[in-house]
């Protein structure tokens, strides 16, 4: 599957393909968006917001969390603000999301060759499963937690709009969580 993906996309540079996507670093519209990375939200979300390449930043990751307050969905928004102009922030869950279990995910890993003694390493060393893996009871509850945690970080300006969202999976409408 890689293989038929690097084959299109020499293909696409050979044929200039990237052209109608040139731009800049800089959002133009100044918005930093932090999303899940489900794939029905990969052509729905920008489509149903009418932005388009070069608009805005978009983070994406398993579920829109941010699993730890210093981690990679933090550094990316205070990279987003301090060094290309972000000045909004847009968290968006979506419907029909899974919730996941840290459980479940560990007897996965088992299930794909994961030894115990590595997964107790892992705890030993100070990593709480069930904090890092953790899932949420509603795709509101969740994106509510992670706006108050952009709103309340001490290194994010108060001056930054933080608001939340769910979007449907489905329709693309866009539902505010309060």
């Amino acid at each position: 599957m890689i293989d038929e993906l690097v084959s299109y996309n020499r293909e696409f540079v050979k044929n200039k393909g990237y052209e109608k996507y040139i731009t800049n670093k800089y959002p133009d519209k100044k918005i930093a968006i932090v999303s899940c990375m489900d794939t029905r939200l990969t052509e729905l979300l920008p489509a149903s917001l009418g932005i388009k390449n070069g608009d805005v930043k978009i983070i994406k990751n398993a579920g829109a969390i941010i699993s730890h307050p210093f981690g990679s969905v933090i550094r990316s928004l205070m990279v987003a603000i301090y060094e290309l102009g972000v000045v909004e922030v847009m968290i968006i869950g979506h419907t029909g999301a899974k919730h996941m279990n840290s459980s479940e995910m560990i007897e996965k890993m088992k299930e794909r060759g994961i030894p115990q003694e590595r997964i107790d390493m892992i705890r030993y060393c100070g990593i709480n499963f069930e904090s890092w893996l953790r899932g949420f009871e509603t795709s509101e509850a969740s994106v509510h937690e992670t706006v108050e945690q952009i709103r309340n970080h001490p290194l994010i300006p108060s001056d930054i709009t933080v608001r939340g969202f769910v979007i449907d999976s489905v329709t693309g409408e866009l539902t505010p969580v309060e």
